[in-house]
């Protein structure tokens, strides 16, 4: 158990910004490639569908395929390159994700700058309660935590509810969402029946005729191929139910080079961009113009122990090759931070940051596992997630450029100030002092004297005591209480009839 230090009353760390909801990226992208090697990496993702193809396990996606003009060999299924150009130019370069409270939607597009916490962790930790499997109850804390801080853009399924019933879960984690957030919401692709039974959920909450939600992007799920080259039956069933019904596959080859693709940075991102684009093609082939975001979580592998590693040289350079490659065909795409640390120590820190920075010079449109990750995705953590989000508000200020106006410029406060005198006291800082800097969320500015004084409290520790109280004086949003309770029925005759199986 963590000793709590008696302390007074204090301020919500939480602040609202909304200019932090719809981020553009600050800073021009960066190359880690010539044009010319990124058009001939192209090439050859195309020639590795078109010559070695994707294994497709799910029947009614070879059947896509082939009517669309691919050549299936048994479970094998060989692409054309005119399948690829005519997929790119179908799906949107550009759309608005929904959400409940309209103020929370963002366009999906280049220059936009998505941040996702977290997700698919299996566990949960943090200082107070040790690390243990994820339940319903974590699920919802992290759902708070998401919905308190601006640069969080959309809740996530940031642990596993293993205490609810595979085949009864997404109706609580459906109902979390909607009674206590009112960002973009989520739904994990786990078979058909539990695919459409979320969408309907979604209708119910929203209020939205069958045609108003297909013509908008409400929610999203990531799908992921099995690298190399396999797409299995569920992850193919969710690109179809999603794109007939108009929401968002996020297309994640999750590419470890030396592991599932080759041990280079242009090899592993050829076999990435290969499988993203195979997908990208069953998502047109199910609903021409239906909204999909490509790229991939890449990273490298450590040769000793075959174990996952973030922040890495590698992963930065596949962030930026990835973004080269995704402008290429002039798509928005998804990368992600991440942490292998297992603690949310200084290792752990260092991971996501570099990969932060990663995704911020290769212009990523979405950044998964922003926040909160550890053990190469194995829990989540709270005092990670509080550190991280520290990192990514200062990311946040960065996309708003520094004043320039005559004030700002400053020359009335430089002829105030003597030689060798300070600027405490200029009219220009006292008019501007409250607002001027960024507000740190965990961070201790204070001397080593003051801060002995105060307890010598650490960043994870300080970071404990700003999500308890976060959770302690956590209200829901305006209006999730009644979109929640309109799906009570439907849950519960749902249930009574018994859930929805994760395969069909």
């Amino acid at each position: 158990m963590v000793r709590r230090r008696a302390t007074r009353a204090q301020p919500s760390p939480v602040q609202s910004k909304p200019e932090w909801r719809a981020l553009r990226h600050p800073f021009q992208p960066q190359d880690v490639f010539s044009a010319d090697r990124i058009a001939d990496m192209h090439e050859m993702a195309l020639r590795v569908l078109e010559e070695l193809g994707l294994k497709v396990l799910l029947d009614e996606a070879r059947d896509l395929y082939a009517r669309g003009g691919a050549r299936v060999v048994d479970d094998m299924v060989h692409i054309g390159r005119d399948m690829v150009e005519a997929a790119i130019a179908s799906a949107p370069a550009s759309f608005r994700m929904e959400a409940p409270n309209s103020a929370r939607g963002y366009p999906v597009e280049e220059g936009a700058l998505i941040f996702g916490p977290g997700g698919g962790c299996p566990n949960i930790t943090d200082r107070v309660n040790g690390r243990r499997p994820g339940t319903i109850a974590a699920l919802e804390d992290a759902i708070r935590l998401c919905q308190s801080f601006d640069v969080i853009h959309k809740v996530g399924p940031s642990c596993e509810a293993q205490d609810v019933p595979v085949h009864l879960r997404h109706y609580a984690t459906m109902r979390a969402q909607l009674a206590l957030s009112d960002k973009p919401l989520f739904v994990m692709g786990r078979g058909r029946q539990q695919v459409t039974e979320s969408f309907e959920m979604i209708r119910l909450a929203l209020g939205l005729t069958d045609e108003a939600f297909r013509q908008s992007a409400w929610c999203s799920t990531v799908v992921n191929t099995n690298s190399p080259r396999l797409l299995d039956r569920p992850m193919a069933q969710a690109l179809i139910d999603f794109a007939r019904h108009g929401q968002l596959s996020v297309i994640t080859p999750f590419c470890l080079a030396g592991a599932m693709a080759p041990v280079t940075v242009a090899g592993a991102l050829i076999l990435q961009h290969a499988e993203a684009l195979g997908a990208l093609v069953l998502t047109q082939l199910a609903r021409p113009g239906a909204p999909a975001v490509i790229g991939g979580f890449g990273s490298n592998v450590d040769m000793k122990s075959g174990a996952p590693a973030f922040g890495t040289p590698a992963q930065i350079q596949m962030s930026i090759g990835t973004g080269q490659l995704c402008r290429h065909v002039g798509l928005p795409w998804r990368g992600a931070a991440g942490a292998a640390s297992n603690a949310p120590d200084m290792q752990g820190a260092g991971e996501t940051h570099q990969a932060l920075w990663g995704n911020l010079m290769a212009n990523a449109t979405m950044v998964f596992h922003a926040a909160g990750w550890l053990e190469g995705g194995i829990s989540f953590g709270f005092e990670k997630f509080i550190n991280d989000v520290e990192a990514l508000q200062i990311i946040a200020q960065l996309c708003t450029r520094p004043e320039g106006s005559a004030d700002a410029l400053g020359w009335d406060a430089l002829a105030q100030v003597d030689p060798g005198g300070h600027f405490f006291a200029t009219d220009q800082t006292m008019a501007r002092y409250e607002e001027a800097f960024y507000k740190p969320l965990v961070a201790d500015l204070n001397n080593f004297g003051t801060w002995e004084m105060n307890g010598a409290v650490t960043a994870e520790a300080r970071a404990t005591e700003i999500w308890q109280q976060v959770l302690a004086e956590y209200t829901p949003p305006k209006g999730s209480e009644t979109r929640a309770g309109r799906i009570e029925e439907f849950v519960a005759k749902a249930t009574e009839a018994g859930g929805a199986p994760i395969l069909d």
